[in-house]
Protein backbone atom coordinates (compact mmCIF):
# COMPACT_ATOMS: atom_id res chain seq x y z
CA UNK A 1 0.00 0.00 0.00
CA UNK A 2 1.38 3.07 -0.79
CA UNK A 3 1.96 6.02 1.62
CA UNK A 4 -1.01 8.39 -0.27
CA UNK A 5 -3.65 5.18 0.42
CA UNK A 6 -2.12 5.17 3.75
CA UNK A 7 -3.17 8.35 4.57
CA UNK A 8 -6.56 8.42 2.88
CA UNK A 9 -7.65 5.19 5.03
CA UNK A 10 -6.26 7.04 7.86
CA UNK A 11 -8.32 9.80 6.85
CA UNK A 12 -11.21 7.62 6.48
CA UNK A 13 -11.29 5.58 9.91
CA UNK A 14 -10.81 8.99 11.17
CA UNK A 15 -13.80 10.57 9.51
CA UNK A 16 -16.03 7.43 10.39
CA UNK A 17 -14.56 7.11 14.12
CA UNK A 18 -15.92 11.17 14.56
CA UNK A 19 -19.25 10.83 12.64
CA UNK A 20 -19.96 7.75 15.34
CA UNK A 21 -18.72 10.35 18.48
CA UNK A 22 -20.98 12.92 16.83
CA UNK A 23 -23.78 9.86 16.04
CA UNK A 24 -24.25 9.82 19.52
CA UNK A 25 -23.78 13.34 20.74
CA UNK A 26 -27.08 13.85 19.06
CA UNK A 27 -28.75 12.41 22.64
CA UNK A 28 -28.06 15.84 24.13
CA UNK A 29 -31.04 17.21 21.36
CA UNK A 30 -32.82 15.41 24.20
CA UNK A 31 -31.81 17.28 26.89
CA UNK A 32 -34.62 19.99 26.98
CA UNK A 33 -37.63 17.12 27.71
CA UNK A 34 -35.15 16.21 30.57
CA UNK A 35 -34.52 19.91 31.52
CA UNK A 36 -37.92 20.89 33.48
CA UNK A 37 -38.01 17.85 35.72
CA UNK A 38 -34.56 18.31 36.68
CA UNK A 39 -34.65 21.78 37.04
CA UNK A 40 -37.88 21.41 39.12
CA UNK A 41 -36.08 18.52 41.59
CA UNK A 42 -33.39 20.72 42.20
CA UNK A 43 -36.14 23.98 43.23
CA UNK A 44 -37.39 21.31 45.34
CA UNK A 45 -34.20 20.15 47.02
CA UNK A 46 -33.03 24.03 47.35
CA UNK A 47 -36.69 25.25 48.88
CA UNK A 48 -36.48 27.62 45.57
CA UNK A 49 -38.95 26.26 43.11
CA UNK A 50 -40.11 29.52 41.94
CA UNK A 51 -36.90 30.13 40.88
CA UNK A 52 -35.73 27.16 39.29
CA UNK A 53 -39.12 27.66 37.24
CA UNK A 54 -37.38 30.26 35.09
CA UNK A 55 -34.54 27.69 34.75
CA UNK A 56 -35.11 26.45 31.01
CA UNK A 57 -34.26 29.68 29.50
CA UNK A 58 -31.16 30.41 31.84
CA UNK A 59 -29.47 27.30 30.40
CA UNK A 60 -30.59 27.53 26.69
CA UNK A 61 -29.65 31.17 26.34
CA UNK A 62 -27.30 31.76 28.82
CA UNK A 63 -25.33 28.51 29.54
CA UNK A 64 -25.12 26.81 26.26
CA UNK A 65 -23.60 29.57 24.65
CA UNK A 66 -21.19 29.57 26.79
CA UNK A 67 -20.28 26.08 26.40
CA UNK A 68 -20.57 26.42 22.27
CA UNK A 69 -17.45 29.26 23.23
CA UNK A 70 -15.62 26.51 25.55
CA UNK A 71 -16.21 23.41 23.13
CA UNK A 72 -15.50 24.98 19.83
CA UNK A 73 -16.15 24.83 16.26
CA UNK A 74 -17.31 21.45 14.34
CA UNK A 75 -16.45 21.34 10.33
CA UNK A 76 -17.24 17.60 10.13
CA UNK A 77 -18.61 16.70 6.91
CA UNK A 78 -19.52 12.86 5.75
CA UNK A 79 -18.38 11.75 2.88
CA UNK A 80 -20.99 11.67 0.23
CA UNK A 81 -20.17 7.93 -1.34
CA UNK A 82 -19.18 6.69 1.64
CA UNK A 83 -20.98 7.60 4.59
CA UNK A 84 -24.23 9.39 3.54
CA UNK A 85 -26.12 6.49 2.27
CA UNK A 86 -25.75 4.31 5.14
CA UNK A 87 -26.41 7.22 7.77
CA UNK A 88 -29.25 7.90 5.67
CA UNK A 89 -30.59 4.72 6.51
CA UNK A 90 -29.46 4.21 10.27
CA UNK A 91 -32.77 3.83 12.43
CA UNK A 92 -30.87 5.93 15.50
CA UNK A 93 -31.10 9.26 13.73
CA UNK A 94 -35.08 8.46 13.01
CA UNK A 95 -35.87 7.54 16.32
CA UNK A 96 -34.83 10.20 17.78
CA UNK A 97 -36.90 12.65 16.29
CA UNK A 98 -39.91 10.75 16.75
CA UNK A 99 -39.44 10.21 20.51
CA UNK A 100 -39.02 14.06 20.83
CA UNK A 101 -42.24 14.02 19.90
CA UNK A 102 -43.80 11.46 22.17
CA UNK A 103 -41.52 13.01 24.70
CA UNK A 104 -42.96 16.03 24.30
CA UNK A 105 -46.68 15.24 24.58
CA UNK A 106 -45.75 13.73 27.87
CA UNK A 107 -43.98 16.61 28.99
CA UNK A 108 -46.47 19.18 28.29
CA UNK A 109 -49.62 16.92 30.38
CA UNK A 110 -47.08 16.62 33.35
CA UNK A 111 -46.08 19.90 33.54
CA UNK A 112 -49.48 20.71 33.29
CA UNK A 113 -50.38 18.54 36.40
CA UNK A 114 -47.15 20.49 38.70
CA UNK A 115 -48.79 23.54 37.90
CA UNK A 116 -52.40 22.40 38.92
CA UNK A 117 -50.84 21.37 41.66
CA UNK A 118 -50.07 24.57 43.12
CA UNK A 119 -46.72 24.43 42.98
CA UNK A 120 -45.46 27.71 41.90
CA UNK A 121 -46.29 31.07 42.71
CA UNK A 122 -47.52 33.57 40.45
CA UNK A 123 -44.60 34.37 39.69
CA UNK A 124 -43.11 31.06 39.08
CA UNK A 125 -46.17 29.46 37.65
CA UNK A 126 -45.37 32.19 34.68
CA UNK A 127 -41.60 31.42 34.79
CA UNK A 128 -43.02 27.66 34.24
CA UNK A 129 -44.89 28.46 31.44
CA UNK A 130 -41.92 30.49 29.50
CA UNK A 131 -39.84 27.31 30.04
CA UNK A 132 -42.59 25.16 28.92
CA UNK A 133 -42.86 27.20 25.80
CA UNK A 134 -38.64 27.37 25.22
CA UNK A 135 -38.89 23.45 25.41
CA UNK A 136 -41.88 24.22 22.48
CA UNK A 137 -40.20 26.15 20.32
CA UNK A 138 -36.85 23.67 20.26
CA UNK A 139 -40.06 21.46 19.58
CA UNK A 140 -40.73 23.47 16.23
CA UNK A 141 -37.61 22.64 15.31
CA UNK A 142 -38.01 18.75 15.55
CA UNK A 143 -41.44 19.01 13.63
CA UNK A 144 -38.80 21.39 11.00
CA UNK A 145 -37.06 18.36 10.54
CA UNK A 146 -39.61 16.10 10.08
CA UNK A 147 -42.02 17.74 8.08
CA UNK A 148 -39.51 17.73 4.98
CA UNK A 149 -39.23 13.94 5.12
CA UNK A 150 -41.28 12.15 2.71
CA UNK A 151 -42.77 9.23 4.92
CA UNK A 152 -46.03 9.69 6.13
CA UNK A 153 -44.95 8.94 9.64
CA UNK A 154 -42.58 11.17 9.95
CA UNK A 155 -44.76 14.03 8.29
CA UNK A 156 -47.73 13.48 10.89
CA UNK A 157 -45.55 13.36 13.55
CA UNK A 158 -44.19 16.81 12.59
CA UNK A 159 -48.05 17.81 12.08
CA UNK A 160 -48.81 16.55 15.50
CA UNK A 161 -45.96 18.34 16.83
CA UNK A 162 -46.84 21.40 15.86
CA UNK A 163 -50.59 21.16 16.55
CA UNK A 164 -49.61 21.05 20.32
CA UNK A 165 -47.56 24.80 20.19
CA UNK A 166 -50.56 26.10 18.05
CA UNK A 167 -48.69 26.36 14.98
CA UNK A 168 -49.74 24.23 12.47
CA UNK A 169 -49.68 26.78 9.41
CA UNK A 170 -45.65 26.24 9.63
CA UNK A 171 -46.44 22.41 7.87
CA UNK A 172 -47.72 24.58 4.83
CA UNK A 173 -45.98 27.91 4.47
CA UNK A 174 -42.62 27.14 5.06
CA UNK A 175 -42.83 24.13 2.85
CA UNK A 176 -44.26 25.44 -0.11
CA UNK A 177 -44.01 29.08 0.20
CA UNK A 178 -40.95 29.62 2.21
CA UNK A 179 -38.71 27.27 0.49
CA UNK A 180 -40.03 28.55 -2.48
CA UNK A 181 -39.25 31.86 -1.80
CA UNK A 182 -36.69 32.46 0.65
CA UNK A 183 -34.32 35.31 0.33
CA UNK A 184 -36.81 37.37 -1.80
CA UNK A 185 -39.38 40.11 -0.88
CA UNK A 186 -41.87 38.09 -1.45
CA UNK A 187 -41.24 35.66 1.66
CA UNK A 188 -42.63 36.47 5.05
CA UNK A 189 -39.81 34.44 7.38
CA UNK A 190 -36.99 36.49 5.51
CA UNK A 191 -35.81 39.58 7.14
CA UNK A 192 -34.19 42.56 5.26
CA UNK A 193 -31.14 44.37 6.07
CA UNK A 194 -31.95 46.73 8.88
CA UNK A 195 -35.13 45.42 9.40
CA UNK A 196 -35.18 44.97 13.59
CA UNK A 197 -36.33 41.72 15.10
CA UNK A 198 -40.33 43.68 16.19
CA UNK A 199 -40.85 44.69 12.88
CA UNK A 200 -40.51 41.35 11.78
CA UNK A 201 -42.50 39.49 13.68
CA UNK A 202 -45.86 40.83 13.60
CA UNK A 203 -45.22 40.38 9.80
CA UNK A 204 -44.21 37.29 9.90
CA UNK A 205 -46.99 35.82 11.96
CA UNK A 206 -49.68 37.63 9.65
CA UNK A 207 -48.35 36.79 6.47
CA UNK A 208 -47.63 33.42 7.65
CA UNK A 209 -51.44 32.51 9.47
CA UNK A 210 -53.00 33.78 5.69
CA UNK A 211 -50.44 32.32 3.25
CA UNK A 212 -50.51 29.38 4.56
CA UNK A 213 -54.51 29.09 4.21
CA UNK A 214 -54.07 30.36 0.66
CA UNK A 215 -51.41 27.79 -0.11
CA UNK A 216 -53.46 25.06 0.69
CA UNK A 217 -56.56 26.32 -0.73
CA UNK A 218 -54.89 26.68 -4.23
CA UNK A 219 -53.70 23.03 -3.59
CA UNK A 220 -57.19 22.23 -3.19
CA UNK A 221 -58.83 24.20 -5.63
CA UNK A 222 -56.05 22.91 -8.28
CA UNK A 223 -57.38 19.02 -7.60
CA UNK A 224 -61.37 20.29 -8.37
CA UNK A 225 -62.48 20.49 -4.31
CA UNK A 226 -63.39 23.37 -1.84
CA UNK A 227 -60.65 24.87 0.74
CA UNK A 228 -63.38 24.06 3.32
CA UNK A 229 -63.45 20.50 3.25
CA UNK A 230 -62.15 17.12 4.97
CA UNK A 231 -58.90 17.82 2.71
CA UNK A 232 -57.38 20.72 4.12
CA UNK A 233 -55.09 19.68 6.22
CA UNK A 234 -55.42 22.75 8.61
CA UNK A 235 -58.61 21.87 9.41
CA UNK A 236 -57.09 18.97 10.61
CA UNK A 237 -54.12 20.01 12.52
CA UNK A 238 -56.18 22.96 13.90
CA UNK A 239 -58.42 21.18 15.03
CA UNK A 240 -55.87 18.77 16.76
CA UNK A 241 -54.87 22.15 18.72
CA UNK A 242 -58.86 23.13 19.49
CA UNK A 243 -59.10 19.59 21.21
CA UNK A 244 -56.17 19.96 23.17
CA UNK A 245 -56.92 23.91 24.66
CA UNK A 246 -60.79 22.66 24.97
CA UNK A 247 -58.99 19.27 27.13
CA UNK A 248 -57.09 20.79 29.34
CA UNK A 249 -59.47 23.81 29.89
CA UNK A 250 -61.78 21.47 31.30
CA UNK A 251 -59.46 19.36 33.18
CA UNK A 252 -58.08 22.49 34.43
CA UNK A 253 -59.95 25.68 33.89
CA UNK A 254 -58.88 28.87 33.16
CA UNK A 255 -55.17 27.64 34.84
CA UNK A 256 -55.52 25.13 31.80
CA UNK A 257 -56.39 27.38 28.79
CA UNK A 258 -53.69 30.01 29.95
CA UNK A 259 -50.84 27.61 30.10
CA UNK A 260 -51.60 25.89 26.79
CA UNK A 261 -52.33 29.32 24.57
CA UNK A 262 -48.83 30.61 26.66
CA UNK A 263 -46.61 28.27 25.74
CA UNK A 264 -47.88 27.70 22.55
CA UNK A 265 -47.38 31.88 22.10
CA UNK A 266 -43.58 31.65 23.51
CA UNK A 267 -42.89 28.25 21.07
CA UNK A 268 -43.75 30.39 18.27
CA UNK A 269 -41.62 33.08 19.00
CA UNK A 270 -39.04 31.37 19.59
CA UNK A 271 -39.69 30.06 16.18
CA UNK A 272 -39.85 33.30 14.08
CA UNK A 273 -36.74 34.70 16.09
CA UNK A 274 -35.14 32.06 14.83
CA UNK A 275 -36.22 32.39 10.92
CA UNK A 276 -35.43 36.19 11.55
CA UNK A 277 -31.74 34.91 12.36
CA UNK A 278 -31.20 32.79 9.44
CA UNK A 279 -31.62 34.99 6.71
CA UNK A 280 -30.91 38.64 7.81
CA UNK A 281 -30.27 40.56 5.20
CA UNK A 282 -29.12 38.08 2.32
CA UNK A 283 -30.97 38.19 -1.17
CA UNK A 284 -31.49 36.57 -4.32
CA UNK A 285 -30.34 37.69 -7.44
CA UNK A 286 -33.18 39.12 -9.74
CA UNK A 287 -31.92 37.54 -13.12
CA UNK A 288 -32.54 39.27 -16.63
CA UNK A 289 -35.71 37.47 -17.01
CA UNK A 290 -37.27 38.57 -14.11
CA UNK A 291 -36.53 35.47 -12.11
CA UNK A 292 -34.80 35.33 -8.82
CA UNK A 293 -31.11 33.05 -8.58
CA UNK A 294 -31.16 29.37 -7.39
CA UNK A 295 -31.43 29.10 -3.73
CA UNK A 296 -28.04 28.33 -2.86
CA UNK A 297 -26.00 27.92 0.23
CA UNK A 298 -25.28 31.27 0.16
CA UNK A 299 -28.70 32.64 0.87
CA UNK A 300 -28.62 31.57 4.61
CA UNK A 301 -26.14 32.15 7.71
CA UNK A 302 -24.88 29.53 8.62
CA UNK A 303 -23.06 28.51 12.08
CA UNK A 304 -21.07 25.33 12.97
CA UNK A 305 -20.56 25.74 16.86
CA UNK A 306 -20.79 21.97 17.62
CA UNK A 307 -22.66 22.10 20.68
CA UNK A 308 -25.81 23.98 19.75
CA UNK A 309 -25.91 22.18 15.89
CA UNK A 310 -26.38 18.65 17.95
CA UNK A 311 -28.45 20.29 20.09
CA UNK A 312 -30.64 21.67 17.47
CA UNK A 313 -30.22 18.51 15.39
CA UNK A 314 -28.17 20.39 13.00
CA UNK A 315 -30.63 23.39 12.21
CA UNK A 316 -27.23 25.65 11.92
CA UNK A 317 -26.29 24.09 9.13
CA UNK A 318 -29.40 26.07 7.47
CA UNK A 319 -27.37 26.87 4.09
CA UNK A 320 -27.23 22.98 2.87
CA UNK A 321 -30.90 22.72 4.39
CA UNK A 322 -32.51 25.23 2.13
CA UNK A 323 -29.90 24.10 -1.06
CA UNK A 324 -30.81 20.75 -0.21
CA UNK A 325 -33.99 20.51 1.68
CA UNK A 326 -34.55 16.75 1.68
CA UNK A 327 -31.29 16.19 3.19
CA UNK A 328 -31.68 14.40 7.05
CA UNK A 329 -30.01 16.29 9.46
CA UNK A 330 -27.30 13.90 10.10
CA UNK A 331 -25.99 14.21 7.17
CA UNK A 332 -26.13 18.22 6.87
CA UNK A 333 -22.89 19.62 4.88
CA UNK A 334 -20.70 22.77 6.20
CA UNK A 335 -20.42 25.16 3.33
CA UNK A 336 -17.25 27.65 3.64
CA UNK A 337 -19.33 30.01 0.77
CA UNK A 338 -21.85 30.19 3.70
CA UNK A 339 -22.42 33.28 5.19
CA UNK A 340 -21.27 32.39 8.62
CA UNK A 341 -22.61 34.01 12.36
CA UNK A 342 -20.10 34.94 14.61
CA UNK A 343 -22.28 32.83 17.32
CA UNK A 344 -24.26 30.04 17.92
CA UNK A 345 -28.16 30.30 17.42
CA UNK A 346 -28.58 30.17 21.51
CA UNK A 347 -26.51 33.58 21.40
CA UNK A 348 -28.03 35.16 18.35
CA UNK A 349 -31.27 34.81 20.09
CA UNK A 350 -30.09 36.84 22.77
CA UNK A 351 -28.68 39.35 20.02
CA UNK A 352 -31.65 39.93 17.90
CA UNK A 353 -33.69 41.00 21.48
CA UNK A 354 -31.58 44.10 20.97
CA UNK A 355 -31.77 45.81 17.89
CA UNK A 356 -29.23 48.26 18.28
CA UNK A 357 -26.80 45.68 19.44
CA UNK A 358 -28.12 43.57 16.62
CA UNK A 359 -27.14 45.94 13.88
CA UNK A 360 -24.15 47.28 14.99
CA UNK A 361 -23.03 43.17 15.35
CA UNK A 362 -24.64 41.69 11.98
CA UNK A 363 -25.15 45.21 9.28
CA UNK A 364 -21.39 44.83 8.75
CA UNK A 365 -21.31 41.37 7.97
CA UNK A 366 -24.04 42.29 5.53
CA UNK A 367 -22.62 44.97 3.75
CA UNK A 368 -19.20 42.98 3.57
CA UNK A 369 -21.05 39.98 1.98
CA UNK A 370 -22.51 42.60 0.00
CA UNK A 371 -19.24 44.86 -0.80
CA UNK A 372 -19.44 45.84 -4.47
CA UNK A 373 -23.04 45.00 -4.85
CA UNK A 374 -24.30 47.72 -2.10
CA UNK A 375 -27.79 48.07 -4.34
CA UNK A 376 -28.56 44.47 -2.88
CA UNK A 377 -28.95 46.64 0.38
CA UNK A 378 -31.61 48.74 -0.71
CA UNK A 379 -35.35 48.17 0.75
Amino acid sequence: MSTSQTITTREATRRRVLLTLKKFSYLIAMLPLALPPLLLSAGQATGLVNLFAWGVPVVVFGIIPVLDLLLGKDALNPDEDADVPRMNHELFYRAITLGWVAGFGVLLVWAMLELAAGTFSLAGGIGWIFSIGIVGGLGINVAHELIHKDGKLETRAGGLLLSLVCYAGFKVEHLRGHHVHVSTPEDASSSRYNQSLYNFLPQAYARNFINAWKLEADRLRRKGHKAFSWRNELIWWYSLSALALMALTIAFGWLGAAYFLGQSFIALNLLEIVNYLEHYGLHRRKLDNGRYERTGPEHSWNSNYFLTNVFLFHLQRHSDHHAWAKRRYQVLRHHDVAPQLPAGYAAMVVLALVPPLWRSVMNPRVEAYYRGEEHQLAP
